[in-house]
């Protein structure tokens, strides 16, 4: 395969020095037929493996037929897709764009437009260490200054509070905000799970308030948790949600749902998209969401991840800077007292694949099909990662 030039390309993305140029559940291939263990799902995106056949073979016959039409005509997939959603979850009415930063931007817009209407502050609160997405608004949303950094002027309108801390629920009941935009379990920012009292008193004060609550999903839908939706982890109802990455299993689609008294402030013309919800990545998005809704896949794959998470907690005894394993489902997160990306690229030599969320916290994202055989085997070479970083440090440590 002759090579892309590397000047050809913007330089937006720290890349790893591995071309992949196939795919099959647990596992991906480089140009040059190396096999890797990927534990990371395209970030969590492909849920079902790489290339599972139910969504291969659907696409497979919709691209006989018709791949685009535009949202000025009725297109069938999108109907049948948003039924599916809507009646597996506590919304009403969905919206598709082609993102989970698309998501996102459609319910900062929805909040605004519901604010207006009624006439309070449209203001929206997100959290310290959050990630949201890479668009203006996003960035902005997102509470990370690394990644707003150059942008400025910043989009007006958002404030910022600390995730899990009681305290900061007196600050937003003063704020009264449009919404509240949240990850259930955050991502980016290292892995860290919403504490149940506190989402739920959040959630209380929202419903007493009239402040929207929108839960963004976009890593933790579609199963990464155990559940279809992680907000079903909480015993809550958010009144938006958003999704992307699994929706597809790798084909790009996003998408915004909402209860109905919000959604019906949308009006034609007030929000749109060429691609949103075209033939292709509708498709794709039936045959990803019927595999969770006819199969046990999710059941299976909740054996999976208690018995991932354990094996994960027993390493702590033999690598001691290991300080945390935290994570819920599939999305699993090591703190450790060291550098991650470090790591990362060592895990690349064993042929494994995994990621950092932050500088010293690893994060684990198998696809949900993953056996045991393949949790064992990505134990038996994450052990040897750890052991080469460690006997690594220690010689550079010895040089100090």
């Amino acid at each position: 395969m002759q090579a892309v030039k590397e000047s050809y390309l913007m330089n937006t993305y720290s890349r790893f020095p591995v071309k992949i140029v196939k795919g099959k559940g647990c596992y991906v291939w480089d140009d040059e037929g190396n096999k890797y263990l990927d534990f990371t799902s395209g970030i969590a995106t492909c849920n079902l493996g790489h290339v599972p056949e139910p969504v291969k073979q659907a696409l497979i016959e919709q691209l006989d037929n018709l791949w685009h039409c535009s949202n000025l005509y009725h297109i069938p997939s999108q109907e049948i897709l948003a039924s599916l959603l809507v009646e597996n979850s506590c919304f009403d009415q969905v919206f598709f764009c082609n993102s989970g930063a698309e998501a996102n931007e459609a319910a900062i817009k929805l909040a605004r437009m519901y604010a207006n209407q009624h006439k309070k502050s449209a203001d929206i609160v997100t959290f310290t260490q959050s990630f949201h997405g890479r668009t203006l608004a996003t960035l902005t949303a997102t509470g990370q200054e690394k990644i707003q950094h150059g942008f400025a002027p910043l989009v007006p309108g958002f404030t910022y509070l600390p995730y899990n801390d009681m305290a900061s629920l007196e600050q937003l009941r003063k704020l009264k905000p449009a919404a509240v935009l949240l990850e259930f379990v955050q991502g980016e920012g290292g892995v860290i799970p919403a504490d149940k009292d506190w989402l739920r008193e959040l959630a209380k004060i929202c419903h007493s308030e009239n402040i929207l609550l929108i839960a963004d999903e976009v890593q933790t839908g579609m199963g990464r948790t155990g559940e279809l939706f992680a907000y079903e982890h909480y015993g809550i109802e958010p009144d938006v949600m958003t999704l992307a990455k699994g929706l597809g299993s790798g084909f790009p689609i996003g998408a915004m749902l909402a209860k109905k008294e919000v959604a019906e402030y949308f009006k034609p013309g007030t929000h749109g998209s060429t691609f949103g919800g075209n033939p292709l990545a509708t498709t794709a998005g039936i045959a990803t969401v019927k595999q969770f809704l006819e199969t046990d896949l999710l059941i299976s794959a909740q054996n999976q991840m208690e018995l991932l998470k354990n094996k994960l907690i027993k390493l702590q005894s033999e690598f001691p800077w290991i300080k945390t394993v935290r994570g819920v489902g599939f999305l699993l997160g090591l703190e450790i007292d060291g550098e991650a990306d470090k790591v990362v690229k060592l895990a690349i030599k064993e042929k494994t694949l995994i990621l950092t969320a932050g500088p010293r916290v690893i994060r684990i994202l198998p696809p949900l099909i993953a056996t045991e055989a393949e949790i064992d085997l990505f134990i038996a070479r994450l052990k040897t990662v750890l052991a080469a970083y460690e006997h690594e440090s220690s010689k550079i440590s010895g040089a100090k």
